[in-house]
């Protein structure tokens, strides 16, 4: 699968992401020399581990049949070491349903485990990048 990026006709910036069928708005802040027509980088990748977790949770609930009305999801990052090398991100999922302490503890232990959490913690990523030049 491959994600697509164009460029917004006219800004300073911004870009259209395509995903599959699915098109969003990406783009600095005024700050940065765009026009926050869009979250920026930072903030897709701060959402998706977010996603992650809420996403991991409902499926595990539905899985096991527990009773998980709603899951909300508060993502906060502190980037004021990112030039040091250390970029702080912490989740808190506010979950909707009657349940225990003992499954509380358990839909914990699972959003520790989502598939994002452990790409940006355990797994070692590999990036390439080419320019090339069209006419």
């Amino acid at each position: 699968m491959a994600v697509e990026l164009r460029r917004v006709a006219g800004a300073p910036m911004a870009q259209v992401v395509h995903i599959r069928t699915h098109d969003l708005v990406v783009d600095g802040s005024v700050e940065e020399g765009g026009t926050d027509s869009g979250p920026s980088p930072h903030d897709l990748y701060d959402a998706a581990l977010g996603a992650c977790k809420a996403l991991t949770v409902l499926w595990y609930a539905r899985r096991k049949g527990l009773p998980v009305e709603d899951v909300q999801t508060v993502v906060e990052h502190d980037a004021s070491a990112e030039r040091t090398g250390v970029y702080r991100l912490a989740t808190r999922l506010q979950v909707r349903g009657d349940l225990n302490d003992a499954q509380i503890a358990e839909l914990e232990a699972v959003a520790q485990k989502c598939p994002v959490h452990k790409l940006m913690t355990t797994v070692t990523t590999e990036i390439s990048t080419s320019v090339e030049l069209v006419p």
